[in-house]
């Protein structure tokens, strides 16, 4: 399967974030104060030196990407902890990794910082995004995979 360049992982992350009524124009216009040609031209000023971070960390498009109740499904990683029993005992819990399918009032915040704590944000928002190759491959939203390719003309972005 062939990595997907930041511009093409960025314009599907619009269209899902578009899908739970996020108006990208109107963004647009409002923080970047730049004219609007048309949506490829947007898109690609977004790419110049990172602007795009300004809109994955936009309260706007958070809210509209990770939609209260909306429908998404990703992989929660599986999990290992331990605690102290009221006994004294340590006890080490094993959790399964799952899929999650509905999104809480406020996940967008935990998404937020989560994204934050990623050098590269589009890496993290990477997994909530399905293409017709996950499905194809019986992958779920690309887990397990980085497919965001560092090749072509994105050496710029390292």
């Amino acid at each position: 399967m062939a990595a997907m360049t930041r511009q093409e992982l960025l314009e599907l992350v619009l269209f899902q974030a578009k899908s739970n009524g996020f108006e990208f124009r109107k963004w647009y216009r409002k923080n970047l104060e730049l004219p609007w040609i048309d949506h490829q031209n947007a898109v690609r000023c977004l790419l110049q030196g990172k602007r795009y971070y300004a809109l994955l960390f936009s309260h706007d498009f958070v809210c509209c990407f990770w939609k209260a109740g909306a429908q998404i499904n990703f992989m929660v990683p599986g999990s290992t902890y331990s605690f102290r029993n009221k006994m004294g005992k340590m006890i080490t819990v094993h959790r399964k990794a799952f899929t999650r399918r509905t999104l809480k009032a406020d996940s967008w915040r935990f998404h937020v910082k989560e994204m934050a704590g990623f050098e590269e944000p589009l890496r993290y928002i990477r997994k909530f995004v399905v293409r017709k190759e996950d499905l194809a491959n019986g992958k779920l939203n690309g887990h397990g995979s980085d497919d965001l390719a560092d090749s072509d003309d994105l050496a710029q972005w390292a």
